[in-house]
């Protein structure tokens, strides 16, 4: 199949730009921040094992669309003629994770509280904690755990702006949320309380093992620092090949042919097996399960 119709099979559209919600003229930053939040979602190491087949196949598609994009030629092809070239396609998955580790550096700690800055108190949190409370129909520990960052400390602003939504009619008024019973939320103080000192602990290890690594590196290499920096640049390659070499004997497989979740863009996709599922029972035609997939 060619990179369009498998981008109709898994997508349901042909057409890039709607499925990276892209204008036709968008910049490249936009394309790889476009392709870094959909390819995250199918990314073969962040799913669930029995989506892992169809995702690395989803991961291909949206490598190579990125690819397509950010490609002057390729992408005036496609713009002009609606047409991708796909003679030069490997299907290798080494060859998609590379493109994947050369565009997206490792996110640092200081990055992660950079964000976590910009996130609290902004229109997206303000979206993340709506959904989430009506997903979980008011359950501040279903809550906790759809919004980034939120904490116990942060219960009492979240109630304060969910009180808002429920005043200004926006979202309807949970019980469980409102009027959540003492020993709920005790519970939950203290598992977070404990989970809490459970991170703290495990990140002092780290930075200790980290340390004793160091000093070690530094010792083997008799103080030469540039000797220190080229043997840990040769570990973090080799620590890389063993990772991709078995994402690989997990994941390169060629027969891959289940299906997996994709958000909004699926929501045609379920409609039209759940009609066909209701079909085939009524016709008393038995062709499998179809399983439901999880949000």
């Amino acid at each position: 199949m060619s990179t369009l119709e498998l981008c109709e099979k898994y997508f349901e559209t042909r057409d890039v730009y709607k499925l990276m919600n892209l204008k036709k003229d968008a910049k490249e930053k936009e394309i790889k921040k476009a392709y870094h939040k959909l390819s995250l979602l199918v990314h073969p190491d962040r799913v669930p094992e029995e989506q892992k087949a169809e995702s690395t196949e989803k991961f291909k598609v949206l490598s190579k669309l990125y690819q397509v994009l950010t490609d002057t030629q390729k992408r005036a092809l496609y713009d002009e003629q609606g047409i991708i070239d796909d003679d030069d396609e490997e299907s290798n998955m080494t060859s998609w994770l590379e493109l994947w580790s050369k565009i997206f550096k490792p996110i640092s700690e200081e990055e992660i509280s950079n964000y976590e800055k910009e996130y609290i108190g902004s229109d997206l949190e303000r979206t993340d904690v709506k959904k989430s409370y009506l997903g979980g129909k008011g359950c501040i520990n279903y809550i906790m755990n759809h919004v980034p960052f939120m904490k116990v400390e942060d219960e009492p602003r979240i109630k304060v702006l969910v009180g808002e939504m429920i005043d200004a009619g926006e979202v309807p008024e949970y019980k469980i949320f409102t009027e959540e019973p003492a020993a709920k939320r005790n519970k939950r103080h203290k598992k977070y309380a404990r989970e809490s000192k459970e991170a703290k602990v495990i990140k002092e290890r780290i930075e200790r093992r980290k340390q004793q690594e160091d000093e070690a590196e530094l010792e083997a290499s008799d103080g030469n620092l540039e000797q220190m920096i080229l043997a840990r640049k040769n570990k973090r390659e080799s620590n890389y090949n063993s990772l991709m070499d078995r994402l690989l004997e997990k994941y390169g497989g060629e027969d891959v042919s289940e299906t997996v979740d994709f958000g909004s863009l699926d929501k045609k996709k379920k409609k039209k097996v759940k009609a066909a599922t209701k079909q085939q029972t009524l016709n008393g035609v038995k062709r499998g399960r179809v399983e439901k997939t999880k949000v």
